[in-house]
């Protein structure tokens, strides 16, 4: 049996990050994991702006109540669970997670998790687990599962190459360039397309 493995911001929803930093007029928040590999110091980076600016959960939250999923996610992920067992693997945060999640149809997500303060102050983060998304997927297969992977940042490369099946959507010039061996595509319908290739095989 297959599942599919899918990042969330850039595949199925915006980037909240890019979205907050839209919001709050902070430029520097447009950082993401596209443009910046080592996940600790990405996040590190974004804590101390918000510790800068004096804003926390309360008003990042605000901004994710007005994202939407991206046009045709919705249908492109009601038909992939027409047919596969789909788990979204991302590095977002629970908190952050849960109203998008609602809009697109309560999918299973794994991701990890904020410390916040008393005073709605983030003060760190918690792994799910280290190399979170390689590992689940190596996890699956273990299980006696075949994996199929998507994503579109350099912290979806290790699932996607790790995969039977593995494939680049919407993602950068550089990430495209750098990794050749990947199909890469920008619409649903040939992402969606691929994996059913993949499963018929």
């Amino acid at each position: 049996m297959f599942v599919t493995c899918l990042d969330l911001e850039g595949v199925l929803v915006p980037e909240i990050w890019i979205a907050f930093s839209e919001e709050t007029g902070i430029p520097e928040l447009k950082r993401t994991t596209r443009d910046e590999p080592d996940y600790d110091k990405l996040m590190k980076f974004r804590l101390t702006i918000l510790k800068e600016k004096g804003l926390g959960l309360k008003e990042i939250q605000a901004t994710i109540q007005k994202i939407d999923p991206l046009k045709g996610a919705v249908e492109f992920m009601d038909e992939l669970r027409s047919f596969a067992q789909v788990i979204i693997l991302s590095d977002t945060f629970t908190q952050f997670a849960w109203p998008l999640m609602k809009k697109l149809g309560y999918p299973t997500i794994f991701c990890n998790t904020l410390t916040v303060a008393p005073d709605g102050e983030i003060t760190g983060y918690k792994l799910r687990k280290a190399n979170g998304k390689y590992e689940t997927v190596r996890a699956l297969q273990t299980a006696g599962f075949d994996t199929i992977a998507a994503g579109d940042s350099f912290n979806d490369l290790a699932m996607i190459k790790a995969s039977k099946a593995g494939f680049l959507f919407r993602s950068t010039e550089k990430i495209i360039a750098e990794n050749p061996e990947i199909p890469a595509f920008t619409q649903y319908g040939d992402l969606l397309k691929a994996i059913k290739n993949t499963i018929k095989e």
